[in-house]
């Protein structure tokens, strides 16, 4: 009989197109990763890799058997989903993918309520941006992530998924103190040409709603300072360089010398949840649905 963890291993170097990379997936080292595909050679007496340079490839044969893998663990995944939905408890792993703002202004407040509710339920976090939380959730590896769009620029997601929305963040421009514009009750984006702009890098979300927006304005924007962390875009903020847009959401204070100025028309962010549609019947993914919703809610209460 096939080991199950062999082809676990096995369908993940599919997946991913390198032991290093399976390795990661499944929180394995790629040691154990390569000590599973070869015995998973000598008990199906195939040869199922083969080295190329300093990687392996899968042969024809392991890639047939990859494709079987892969209906297999459907196929246990079913049965586990099954079993929880009887029992109607939210128990085992469930992890949470987030993007840092969200990791940082949303799930502080749900996760107590969410482990202090369901004591058998094992809850990991993993920050990531949402593109990497949406193909996270859809190869298994992530039951539930936080994700966001803006209204020019939709996060697609792939059929087998489902989602929920959270709520709506607004975003404003900052300044520092002394910029021309600091004083304004509000800018429009024609206000914003030929300043230097501090921004997420290239091919992240709030960078593509910027290059969007400014472009319907008729100007390019110039990205002077491509920073991924909304905190060090703060900091540089604070120091007079740049300006930015920055959402709310896990924002917190402006530092000295930093002030926000509404942006007509005025942006936000739509944020959701999204999970595995296969997945919506297992109590674990509905009570962490229910306290996202939650969460938001009580946020913009509070």
């Amino acid at each position: 009989m096939i080991d199950l963890g062999r082809l676990r291993a096995l369908h993940a170097v599919a997946i991913y197109g390198s032991v290093g990379s399976a390795a990661d997936a499944l929180g394995y080292t790629p040691s154990a990763v390569s000590q599973q595909l070869a015995k998973l050679e000598r008990e199906t007496r195939t040869v199922l890799v083969e080295r190329r340079g300093r990687g392996i490839v899968l042969t024809d044969a392991a890639l047939q058997l990859a494709a079987t893998a892969s209906q297999v663990l459907q196929l246990v995944e079913n049965a586990e989903l099954t079993l929880e939905e009887q029992r109607g408890q939210a128990v085992g792993s469930l992890i949470i993918a987030a993007f840092p703002t969200a990791a940082r202004g949303l799930l502080p407040a749900v996760l107590p309520q969410l482990i202090g509710q369901n004591p058998a339920l094992d809850v990991r976090v993993t920050e990531t941006d949402p593109f990497e939380a949406v193909a996270a959730v859809s190869r298994g590896e992530v039951h539930v992530a936080v994700v966001h769009d803006w209204h020019n620029t939709p996060l697609t997601l792939p059929d087998e998924l489902s989602r929920v929305k959270l709520g709506s963040d607004p975003a404003d421009i900052l300044v520092p103190a002394t910029h021309r514009l600091a004083g304004k009750e509000f800018v429009r984006a024609d206000d914003l040409v030929r300043e230097r702009w501090i921004c997420q890098p290239v091919g992240s979300i709030c960078h593509d709603w910027l290059i969007r927006t400014m472009r319907r304005a008729g100007v390019e924007p110039e990205v002077a300072y491509s920073v991924a962390e909304y905190q060090t875009q703060l900091a540089m903020l604070a120091q007079g360089i740049g300006i930015g847009l920055l959402p709310r959401l896990g924002r917190g204070p402006l530092p000295d010398g930093v002030v926000a100025v509404p942006l007509q028309p005025a942006p936000s962010r739509r944020l959701y949840a999204v999970w595995r549609t296969a997945t919506a019947r297992r109590p674990a993914v509905a009570v962490t649905l229910a306290a996202l919703k939650a969460g938001w809610r009580f946020r913009d209460t509070a």
